[in-house]
């Protein structure tokens, strides 16, 4: 008789290697980690490891998602509390997901480290089309009520949504490029800031908003990661 597998126990254990993978790609990163560590810090067998991911590539997948999974979250909060409009439930969802990251700041450099390496293209595709499902839902709502309330101009929410996706994820590749030029020493400040105001003027300019009106990114995340 086959084996019954149990979703629950099934679940714990795999939750137990993202755990000790995602410890140890902040602390050691990916490149300087093995499976066979995973196994040291948890006992575990090379089967065990087998049994829920097919290479060390599938549990850093397995992290980002549950990462993704995290930022997710926070949204829930704006995206249902009455009253706020468009506009502030974006800016709310936007400096949310900023907060998250900047809370874990040791953790996202060490993905973007792993993110930038060209052997992990697999998984960076994966994880843009994850985001940009996620995100297309997310903004699709949004625009919504915002063209309902008369606050934003666009006409058709859905491939809106698309637009501000290609241009928020190109936004996320372009800000891991400054971040690196930055740490080097080959821009300011200043010209990060200046990077970033053209974002969301390009952003105000796609939904219909007045320049200087909606502020994606706060002067103290900007700060955290870039002065």
């Amino acid at each position: 008789m086959p084996r019954t597998l149990d979703p629950k126990k099934h679940a714990v254990k795999r939750d137990a290697f993202i755990d000790v993978g995602q410890g140890l790609i902040q602390t050691k990163g990916y490149e300087n980690f093995t499976v066979q560590d995973v196994l040291d810090e948890l006992g575990a067998s090379k089967g065990a490891f087998y049994h829920y991911f097919g290479s060390k590539l599938d549990l850093l997948e397995a992290v980002v998602d549950r990462m993704a999974d995290a930022v997710e979250a926070t949204w829930a909060d704006p995206m249902t509390r009455p009253g706020l409009s468009a506009q502030q439930r974006l800016e709310t969802v936007f400096a949310l997901t900023a907060q998250w990251k900047n809370a874990r700041r040791e953790l996202v450099l060490a993905i973007l480290d792993a993110w930038m390496s060209d052997h992990n293209a697999i998984v960076r595709e994966k994880f843009r089309q994850l985001v940009a499902r996620r995100m297309t839902r997310l903004l699709v709502a949004i625009l919504r009520q915002g063209a309902a309330d008369g606050d934003f101009t666009t006409t058709d929410p859905e491939a809106t949504a698309q637009v501000i996706v290609g241009l928020v994820q190109g936004t996320q590749e372009w800000a891991g490029e400054l971040f690196v030029a930055r740490q080097d020493g080959r821009i300011s400040y200043e010209e990060v800031v200046r990077s970033f105001d053209a974002y969301s003027e390009a952003f105000e300019r796609i939904v219909g908003l007045p320049p200087k009106s909606v502020h994606l990114v706060t002067e103290e995340t900007l700060r955290l990661w870039f002065e």
